[in-house]
């Protein structure tokens, strides 16, 4: 038997990426995974493409900045299936051009990044709880932070922060949630091998990055979906954060540089 067997899941922002490793990931162990897209049509035509491979995929309405979408996604996948065993909260992005730092970020863009990454955190986990899960008496909630959120970075105001406030806010959702017998948790990826990650960021810095990363090379999109899948498993693991970033930070700050002078010292 599949270790999700008969379990109703929701991947966020799930057509691409870390989303659809994870949609890919738990359907393959057996979940009935909706994949909560903007691009409905685009959600579509990925589902039936698992569908054809033997994968029980379906699509739900989901738009990080709109509230309304995001309530009625819980809501329709509660209405055709009567309960969500599995909610994971992947949405996130931000601009290089506009999400820089203290001083040069504009608040209104500072904001608007905070309330969507915040937001569909919030929001969703509030209903799958609320309409689902404490009433189930069972479930999990997996929300995909970053690196950017546990260690301070140099750019990224708005991305880093919101994501380390993700961070918190899984450990309070875990904390209340208990007593139903929810669990929460985070994954919280380093540089991986997504589109977002080829558009934004040139070799030079990846290499720049991969420096400071003790395995040497940018992530797949499958080994985060991996972490997800131990927590969507696990029904005594809560509260914890599991980083999938190749090591990065775990040595001395001054690594990289130091394998440059390891025959000098």
């Amino acid at each position: 038997m599949k270790k999700l067997e008969g379990k109703i899941a929701i991947v966020t922002a799930s057509t691409r990426g870390i989303g659809y490793a994870c949609v890919e990931t738990l359907a393959a162990e057996g979940a009935r995974v909706y994949m909560a897209c903007r691009n409905i049509s685009l959600g579509r035509e990925k589902a039936e493409a698992l569908r054809l491979r033997g994968l029980d995929v379906k699509t739900v309405y989901f738009e990080a900045y709109d509230r309304a979408s995001i309530v009625a996604m819980v809501d329709d996948v509660v209405k055709d299936e009567g309960r969500i065993d599995i909610l994971v909260n992947n949405f996130g992005g931000t601009s290089p051009v506009d999400d820089k730092t203290i001083f040069d970020t504009n608040y209104e863009r500072f904001i608007r990044y905070m309330d969507a990454h915040m937001g569909t955190v919030f929001l969703a986990s509030q209903r799958a709880l609320t309409k689902a899960m404490c009433r189930q008496k069972s479930g999990t909630i997996i929300n995909i932070g970053s690196v950017a959120g546990l260690i301070p970075d140099v750019s990224q105001l708005a991305y880093g922060s919101s994501k380390a406030a993700i961070i918190h806010l899984t450990k309070i959702i875990a904390t209340q949630a208990a007593a139903f017998n929810v669990t929460c948790n985070a994954v919280c990826p380093g540089m991986t091998a997504t589109e977002a990650v080829k558009n934004n960021l040139s070799p030079e810095f990846q290499e720049f990055f991969l420096k400071h990363t003790p395995i040497r090379r940018i992530g797949e999109p499958q080994e985060v979906a991996d972490a997800v899948l131990y927590f969507a498993c696990s029904e005594y693991t809560t509260g914890q954060v599991l980083a999938v970033h190749g090591g990065f930070s775990v040595p001395t700050p001054v690594y990289g540089d130091m394998l440059l002078m390891k025959n000098k010292r």
